[in-house]
Protein backbone atom coordinates (compact mmCIF):
# COMPACT_ATOMS: atom_id res chain seq x y z
CA UNK A 1 0.00 0.00 0.00
CA UNK A 2 0.92 3.69 -0.31
CA UNK A 3 3.90 4.88 1.76
CA UNK A 4 4.13 1.62 3.68
CA UNK A 5 0.61 1.75 5.15
CA UNK A 6 -1.46 -1.40 5.33
CA UNK A 7 -4.75 -1.77 3.49
CA UNK A 8 -6.70 -1.13 6.70
CA UNK A 9 -4.53 1.82 7.78
CA UNK A 10 -4.92 3.55 4.43
CA UNK A 11 -8.70 3.22 4.55
CA UNK A 12 -8.78 4.65 8.07
CA UNK A 13 -6.60 7.60 7.04
CA UNK A 14 -9.10 8.42 4.29
CA UNK A 15 -11.98 8.23 6.78
CA UNK A 16 -10.17 10.50 9.22
CA UNK A 17 -9.23 13.06 6.56
CA UNK A 18 -12.56 13.20 4.74
CA UNK A 19 -15.29 13.83 7.29
CA UNK A 20 -18.15 16.30 7.36
CA UNK A 21 -17.47 19.19 9.73
CA UNK A 22 -19.45 21.85 11.58
CA UNK A 23 -18.50 24.68 13.91
CA UNK A 24 -20.65 27.11 15.86
CA UNK A 25 -19.62 30.57 14.74
CA UNK A 26 -21.72 32.47 17.24
CA UNK A 27 -25.03 32.81 19.06
CA UNK A 28 -27.38 35.55 20.09
CA UNK A 29 -29.71 35.31 23.07
CA UNK A 30 -30.74 32.21 24.96
CA UNK A 31 -33.05 31.24 27.82
CA UNK A 32 -33.53 34.78 29.17
CA UNK A 33 -34.10 36.22 25.69
CA UNK A 34 -36.86 33.67 25.08
CA UNK A 35 -38.48 34.43 28.44
CA UNK A 36 -38.33 38.21 28.00
CA UNK A 37 -39.91 37.91 24.56
CA UNK A 38 -42.83 36.01 26.08
CA UNK A 39 -43.17 38.57 28.87
CA UNK A 40 -43.42 41.43 26.38
CA UNK A 41 -47.21 40.96 26.55
CA UNK A 42 -47.12 41.90 30.26
CA UNK A 43 -43.86 43.47 31.42
CA UNK A 44 -40.23 42.85 30.58
CA UNK A 45 -38.96 43.92 34.01
CA UNK A 46 -36.68 41.10 35.11
CA UNK A 47 -37.05 40.65 38.85
CA UNK A 48 -35.51 37.96 41.06
CA UNK A 49 -38.91 36.29 41.30
CA UNK A 50 -39.33 36.21 37.51
CA UNK A 51 -35.89 34.72 37.04
CA UNK A 52 -36.99 31.78 39.20
CA UNK A 53 -40.03 31.33 36.98
CA UNK A 54 -38.07 31.08 33.71
CA UNK A 55 -37.80 27.24 33.65
CA UNK A 56 -41.55 26.80 34.21
CA UNK A 57 -42.39 29.50 31.64
CA UNK A 58 -40.20 28.00 28.90
CA UNK A 59 -41.60 24.52 29.57
CA UNK A 60 -45.16 25.88 29.34
CA UNK A 61 -44.41 27.66 26.06
CA UNK A 62 -42.77 24.59 24.50
CA UNK A 63 -45.45 22.13 25.63
CA UNK A 64 -48.28 24.36 24.40
CA UNK A 65 -46.53 25.28 21.13
CA UNK A 66 -46.38 29.00 21.90
CA UNK A 67 -43.15 29.16 19.96
CA UNK A 68 -42.74 32.71 18.63
CA UNK A 69 -40.60 33.76 21.66
CA UNK A 70 -38.11 31.10 20.58
CA UNK A 71 -37.55 32.95 17.31
CA UNK A 72 -35.71 35.74 19.16
CA UNK A 73 -32.37 33.94 19.42
CA UNK A 74 -29.94 32.90 16.71
CA UNK A 75 -27.49 30.05 16.12
CA UNK A 76 -24.84 30.55 13.45
CA UNK A 77 -23.00 27.53 12.02
CA UNK A 78 -20.32 27.01 9.38
CA UNK A 79 -20.33 23.53 7.91
CA UNK A 80 -18.55 21.49 5.27
CA UNK A 81 -20.63 18.57 4.02
CA UNK A 82 -21.17 16.22 1.11
CA UNK A 83 -23.82 17.32 -1.38
CA UNK A 84 -26.44 14.83 -0.11
CA UNK A 85 -26.12 16.25 3.41
CA UNK A 86 -26.12 19.81 2.05
CA UNK A 87 -29.48 19.06 0.40
CA UNK A 88 -30.84 17.72 3.69
CA UNK A 89 -29.89 21.01 5.35
CA UNK A 90 -31.72 23.20 2.85
CA UNK A 91 -34.83 21.05 2.29
CA UNK A 92 -37.93 21.53 4.48
CA UNK A 93 -36.37 24.54 6.19
CA UNK A 94 -38.36 27.19 8.02
CA UNK A 95 -36.69 30.41 9.14
CA UNK A 96 -33.21 29.21 8.17
CA UNK A 97 -30.74 31.43 6.30
CA UNK A 98 -28.21 29.61 4.10
CA UNK A 99 -25.33 30.85 1.95
CA UNK A 100 -23.38 28.13 0.22
CA UNK A 101 -20.10 27.76 -1.63
CA UNK A 102 -20.77 28.06 -5.34
CA UNK A 103 -18.99 26.28 -8.18
CA UNK A 104 -20.57 28.81 -10.53
CA UNK A 105 -18.40 31.64 -9.24
CA UNK A 106 -15.16 29.79 -8.67
CA UNK A 107 -13.41 26.60 -9.60
CA UNK A 108 -13.45 24.30 -6.58
CA UNK A 109 -9.73 23.77 -6.03
CA UNK A 110 -9.72 22.32 -2.50
CA UNK A 111 -10.84 18.90 -3.77
CA UNK A 112 -12.85 18.21 -0.62
CA UNK A 113 -14.91 15.05 -0.47
CA UNK A 114 -16.61 12.92 2.17
CA UNK A 115 -15.87 9.26 2.91
CA UNK A 116 -18.67 7.21 4.55
CA UNK A 117 -17.45 6.36 8.02
CA UNK A 118 -19.15 2.96 8.24
CA UNK A 119 -17.88 1.49 4.95
CA UNK A 120 -15.47 -1.48 4.85
CA UNK A 121 -11.85 -0.88 3.85
CA UNK A 122 -12.09 -2.27 0.31
CA UNK A 123 -15.13 -0.12 -0.50
CA UNK A 124 -13.45 3.00 0.90
CA UNK A 125 -10.39 2.57 -1.32
CA UNK A 126 -12.47 1.98 -4.47
CA UNK A 127 -14.59 5.01 -3.66
CA UNK A 128 -11.57 7.27 -3.00
CA UNK A 129 -10.14 6.29 -6.39
CA UNK A 130 -13.47 7.22 -7.98
CA UNK A 131 -13.62 10.59 -6.21
CA UNK A 132 -10.04 11.50 -7.07
CA UNK A 133 -10.63 10.58 -10.71
CA UNK A 134 -13.87 12.62 -10.81
CA UNK A 135 -12.06 15.66 -9.43
CA UNK A 136 -9.29 15.32 -12.03
CA UNK A 137 -11.92 15.10 -14.77
CA UNK A 138 -13.67 18.19 -13.38
CA UNK A 139 -10.53 20.34 -13.42
CA UNK A 140 -9.54 19.04 -16.86
CA UNK A 141 -13.00 19.78 -18.24
CA UNK A 142 -12.76 23.42 -17.14
CA UNK A 143 -9.54 23.86 -19.11
CA UNK A 144 -10.77 21.91 -22.16
CA UNK A 145 -13.97 23.93 -22.40
CA UNK A 146 -12.03 27.20 -22.15
CA UNK A 147 -9.66 25.98 -24.86
CA UNK A 148 -12.71 25.22 -27.04
CA UNK A 149 -13.90 28.81 -26.79
CA UNK A 150 -16.23 28.72 -23.78
CA UNK A 151 -16.16 31.69 -21.41
CA UNK A 152 -14.54 30.73 -18.12
CA UNK A 153 -17.76 31.31 -16.18
CA UNK A 154 -19.67 28.85 -18.36
CA UNK A 155 -16.80 26.37 -18.27
CA UNK A 156 -16.78 26.42 -14.45
CA UNK A 157 -20.51 26.15 -13.94
CA UNK A 158 -20.96 23.32 -16.43
CA UNK A 159 -17.82 21.32 -15.56
CA UNK A 160 -19.24 20.74 -12.07
CA UNK A 161 -21.54 18.10 -13.56
CA UNK A 162 -18.51 15.83 -13.30
CA UNK A 163 -18.65 16.10 -9.50
CA UNK A 164 -20.38 13.26 -7.58
CA UNK A 165 -22.55 13.52 -4.47
CA UNK A 166 -19.51 12.84 -2.30
CA UNK A 167 -18.02 16.22 -3.19
CA UNK A 168 -18.11 18.62 -0.23
CA UNK A 169 -19.38 22.20 -0.14
CA UNK A 170 -19.11 24.79 2.62
CA UNK A 171 -22.28 26.50 3.87
CA UNK A 172 -22.98 29.36 6.27
CA UNK A 173 -26.23 28.50 8.08
CA UNK A 174 -28.19 30.51 10.65
CA UNK A 175 -31.21 29.33 12.64
CA UNK A 176 -33.37 30.83 15.34
CA UNK A 177 -34.18 28.40 18.14
CA UNK A 178 -37.60 27.55 16.74
CA UNK A 179 -36.20 26.71 13.30
CA UNK A 180 -33.32 24.78 14.88
CA UNK A 181 -35.74 22.61 16.82
CA UNK A 182 -37.73 21.97 13.64
CA UNK A 183 -34.49 20.97 11.92
CA UNK A 184 -33.65 18.57 14.76
CA UNK A 185 -37.03 16.85 14.61
CA UNK A 186 -36.36 16.05 10.96
CA UNK A 187 -32.61 15.44 10.88
CA UNK A 188 -31.73 14.29 14.40
CA UNK A 189 -34.00 11.31 13.84
CA UNK A 190 -33.65 7.56 13.51
CA UNK A 191 -35.32 7.97 10.10
CA UNK A 192 -32.70 10.44 8.84
CA UNK A 193 -29.62 9.46 6.85
CA UNK A 194 -26.63 8.74 9.10
CA UNK A 195 -24.55 11.65 7.81
CA UNK A 196 -27.12 14.39 8.52
CA UNK A 197 -28.15 12.72 11.79
CA UNK A 198 -24.55 12.74 13.02
CA UNK A 199 -24.11 16.35 11.94
CA UNK A 200 -27.31 17.37 13.75
CA UNK A 201 -26.08 15.63 16.92
CA UNK A 202 -22.81 17.58 16.76
CA UNK A 203 -24.74 20.82 16.26
CA UNK A 204 -26.89 20.03 19.29
CA UNK A 205 -23.78 19.32 21.36
CA UNK A 206 -22.19 22.62 20.30
CA UNK A 207 -25.31 24.55 21.33
CA UNK A 208 -25.44 22.73 24.65
CA UNK A 209 -21.78 23.57 25.34
CA UNK A 210 -22.52 27.31 25.21
CA UNK A 211 -24.58 27.02 28.40
CA UNK A 212 -26.94 29.71 27.07
CA UNK A 213 -29.80 27.39 26.13
CA UNK A 214 -29.85 25.00 29.09
CA UNK A 215 -33.45 25.68 30.14
CA UNK A 216 -34.67 25.82 26.54
CA UNK A 217 -33.10 22.43 25.83
CA UNK A 218 -34.88 21.01 28.86
CA UNK A 219 -38.18 22.65 27.93
CA UNK A 220 -38.16 20.95 24.53
CA UNK A 221 -37.17 17.58 25.97
CA UNK A 222 -33.73 17.66 24.40
CA UNK A 223 -31.88 17.39 27.69
CA UNK A 224 -32.46 15.97 31.17
CA UNK A 225 -30.38 14.94 34.17
CA UNK A 226 -28.84 12.17 32.06
CA UNK A 227 -27.64 14.53 29.33
CA UNK A 228 -28.76 15.14 25.74
CA UNK A 229 -31.58 13.05 24.35
CA UNK A 230 -31.30 10.22 21.85
CA UNK A 231 -32.45 10.84 18.25
CA UNK A 232 -36.16 11.36 17.61
CA UNK A 233 -38.08 8.29 16.48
Amino acid sequence: MSEGFTFEEMAQIHKDNHQNKVELMGTYGGDITHALSAWTSTTRDLTEDKLKRVPKLLKFLAENEHETPFEKSSLHFLMTTDIATHIHIIKHRIGVSVNGESARYKELRDDKFYVPQDWPEDEVLLYVQHMEQSLRLYHAAVERLIAKGFERNRAKESARFYLPYGNQLQADVMFNWRSFYHFLTLRYSTHAQAEIRNLARTMLELVDQTGKFELTLQAFGLKDENGLCAPFK
